[in-house]
């Protein structure tokens, strides 16, 4: 096939603008732009503000300055998601108009209280790649009129994905072409587990999308060929295939990467503070220096 007819590969770079970007957001994005560039493809940021709690415009413009810091140049405009909502809203009332999804009103509390009472029986109650229990998933079996009534209340709630039903709608399981590694070793074809999950949330009475909708229809929509992410989202890969399938959207590559740890092994997190990129930079590093450290 002639190259000069097929489009360039995309990537990109997809930060959430929650506090300082650290070594580990340093090595995806340089990863992502240094592929870019090999591939003759395109660089793209993406700001992932939806939670508007703890999203601030200081954030972004330090990501912005970071960047600029490490010579990543991408491409303008900038998505910001939350300048998007609607098309997130869209895609939910796609999947609930097939009857997929369902409004979920058991709070952390009374989760934990629920799994408490089971596992005080001696039995194990699931949970998710992440270790998190799964939902209940009880209001499934509520009268349209008892759910009305519910959501009339004014009671916080979410949009869950019914699991089994999204699954059989799909019927075969959906896979994925990994370059990268998975956290046992994983590469190449991966059958993706969604079902690991559980019925997931992809909207919040406070947060009109989950970050599996809205990374999937973003991704979509901005023509992203190749999602170059860390290794702790390769389980996610799952859930965001199987909402591909559902609302017919294109398929990526994936290539997860190493994480960088620190001294305590853990993974870097910006809710735990870990030394921010600006902190080299203020200790008198310059970019190759962190290009050293990390790649």
């Amino acid at each position: 096939m002639d190259r000069r007819l097929s489009k360039p590969p995309v990537f990109r770079f997809a930060p959430s603008p929650n506090g300082l970007l650290h070594l580990g957001h340093a090595l995806s994005a340089l990863l992502n732009h240094d592929m870019a560039k090999v591939e003759a493809g395109r660089f793209l940021l993406r700001v992932e503000d939806i939670d508007a709690a703890r999203c601030t415009p200081e954030f972004e413009a330090a990501i912005f300055e970071d960047l600029d810091w490490l010579g990543l140049s991408f491409e303008e405009p900038v998505r910001r998601q939350s300048d998007h909502l609607d098309v997130y809203r869209q895609a939910l009332e796609l999947l609930a108009d097939r009857d997929l999804v369902y409004p979920a009103f058991l709070t952390r509390g009374e989760i934990r209280n629920a799994v408490s009472v089971f596992e005080a029986e001696g039995k194990a109650w699931p949970r998710d790649p992440d270790g998190a229990p799964l939902y209940p998933g009880s209001e499934k079996t509520l009268s349209p009129a008892d759910r009305r009534a519910l959501l009339e209340s004014g009671r916080p709630y979410a949009w869950r994905l019914d699991m089994a039903k999204a699954l059989a709608q799909v019927g075969k399981p959906p896979t994925w072409l990994e370059s990268g590694f998975g956290p046992e070793g994983e590469t190449g074809t991966i059958t993706a587990d969604p079902a690991a999950w559980g019925d997931v949330i992809l909207s919040r009475s406070d947060a009109p999308s989950s970050y599996h909708l809205a990374v999937t229809v973003d991704d979509a929509l901005q023509g992203v060929s190749h999602v170059v992410r860390g290794r702790d989202l390769f389980h996610a890969t799952s859930v965001h295939r199987l909402l591909q399938q559902l609302l017919d959207l294109p398929q990526p590559a994936y290539h997860h990467h190493r994480l960088i740890l620190g001294e305590d092994g853990r993974k870097l997190s910006k809710s735990n503070r870990d030394t921010g990129i600006s902190a080299f930079r203020q200790a008198g590093k310059t970019p190759d220096d962190l290009r050293a450290m990390i790649l």
